[in-house]
């Protein structure tokens, strides 16, 4: 654990890109499936199909005016879909709903909700992600299991009173849709190998560079790529603190920290870390958990979260244009937690999920959506207990109060000194109804419990 708040990972990366030249030949992402499925045995495949919207026909008057959309139509196979447009500021004031078809079947869903973003989830502005010309405005993803057909309709809201009068109404509702709507259908590709690292410890054969070095930075906490970080006890995680602390002068004083939990790290979901940026960037400090919800949909069973985790981070980077998932962190209704974006789960790495409130805080999604579904007990379990453990690395009371800096959203002008729960929803720092009504109210006994699992 000694270093675990380090803010340079060069020696990690030094060590992992030393490997030897064989292993770093990685196999880059596919953009077909065709592709991706002639990857070399292990590799993890995947692919993104870009499709531009288009004013659809009135249809006897049964589609708003300006509606966009896809007809069904045959695609290549995917199971998670989203809606992007070219401006992320630009907000969508309208409905995208979609619906599509099982895999080697003729049974199409019925109609399913989008849930439109509107910029709330986005790198902090100022910051090189966010001003790299790369970021698109989107919808959250929607999981829908293994599909080849889809279709797609984005209806505008009614344009107002006096609009509506004017001449041109049709128009002026047609331009309220942001412009470039593009559906993204995306393959998560494949599961990884079975069986995870042999008792011995992982095979680093396996490992590319970008892959080593997402693992190195796990180093204190597991072999090199290994596919889960253990579970500890709470006395064995306050002697790892007391000792990355400065040793026996401060263990007389026990540590207000929770039990670590079990982590599935990147290699353990299959990330393709040659879709990422390869550098990792660091705050000071985690002072707050910000929660949310994945906003994907219930329909997923915990044996398909790591393909669903594949097809967000994937989304994410190629869709949305960000340098890796925005998610710190991802739990599963099983309670199952996997670390989300690169860098090191015991450090202060910066995300992309509550925009304007990135710095010094952490990012975790619950997986699933949760405006009129209830957050399994597992699953608030699980947020509890990495809260307790990383907020308790960073001496904070899971159960109290901090200040954030914003550094500008719609809620908090830039510069503005906010004081938040240290566990907080998304909508406490973003005029947003993430993480979902009742997931937010959830947020209550987490604090609770995660307090308790430190022994406040």
């Amino acid at each position: 654990m000694r270093g675990f708040i380090a803010s340079s990972i060069g020696v990690a990366c030094a060590a992992a890109l030393s490997l030897p030249l064989a292993l770093s030949s990685g196999v880059g992402a596919a953009t077909t499936p065709s592709a991706a499925r002639a990857l070399t045995a292990g590799a993890i495949s995947g692919s993104t199909q870009s499709l531009p919207l288009s004013v659809l026909p009135r249809d006897r008057g049964l589609r708003a005016p300006g509606e966009q959309g896809l007809t069904q139509r045959d695609v290549h196979p995917f199971s998670l879909v989203g809606v992007v447009w070219d401006d992320p500021a630009a907000a969508l004031e309208g409905r995208v709903q979609v619906r599509t078809r099982a895999t080697g079947t003729a049974r199409w869903s019925g109609w399913q909700e989008l849930e439109t973003h509107n910029g709330d989830h986005a790198p902090d502005p100022g910051t090189a992600e966010h001003d790299s010309g790369r970021l698109r405005g989107s919808t959250a993803p929607l999981w829908v299991g293994a599909s080849d057909g889809v279709e797609v309709r984005v209806r505008p809201q009614a344009a107002p009173a006096h609009q509506a009068a004017a001449p041109a109404a049709n128009s002026a509702a047609q331009a309220s849709l942001p412009k470039g709507l593009r559906l993204e259908l995306v393959d998560p590709g494949d599961e990884p190998p079975p069986g995870g690292a042999p008792a011995e410890g992982p095979r680093t054969g396996a490992l590319t560079a970008e892959s080593a070095a997402a693992s190195a930075v796990n180093a204190d906490l597991a072999p090199l790529g290994a596919d889960v970080i253990p579970a500890l006890g709470k006395k064995e995680t306050e002697s790892e603190l007391i000792e990355a602390r400065g040793g026996e002068a401060d263990a007389k004083v026990s540590p207000y920290i929770g039990p670590r939990p079990r982590i599935v790290t990147r290699k353990g979901w299959g990330a393709d870390e040659t879709l990422r940026e390869r550098t990792f960037v660091y705050t000071t400090k985690v002072k707050a958990a910000f929660v949310h919800h994945s906003a994907t949909g219930n329909n997923y069973t915990c044996s398909q979260a790591p393909s669903l985790i594949r097809g967000i981070y994937r989304y994410h980077v190629k869709s949305l244009g960000w340098r890796d998932i925005g998610y710190n962190f991802l739990v599963d209704k099983c309670g199952n937690i996997y670390e989300g974006r690169a860098g090191g789960v015991a450090k202060p790495v910066k995300g992309a999920h509550t925009l304007g409130f990135n710095t010094n805080s952490m990012g975790v999604a619950v997986l699933g959506t949760f405006g009129t579904s209830k957050p399994s007990a597992a699953a608030v379990k699980g947020l509890a207990r990495l809260a307790a453990w990383k907020l308790g690395l960073y001496g904070v009371n899971p159960s109290g109060k901090t200040y954030l800096t914003s550094a500008g959203g719609n809620l908090y002008r830039k510069g503005k000194s906010v004081r938040l729960n240290v566990i907080s929803g998304h909508r406490d720092g973003y005029a947003t109804e993430c993480p979902g009504r009742l997931l937010y109210n959830k947020l209550g006994t987490a604090r609770s419990t995660s307090a308790s699992l430190q022994g406040r």
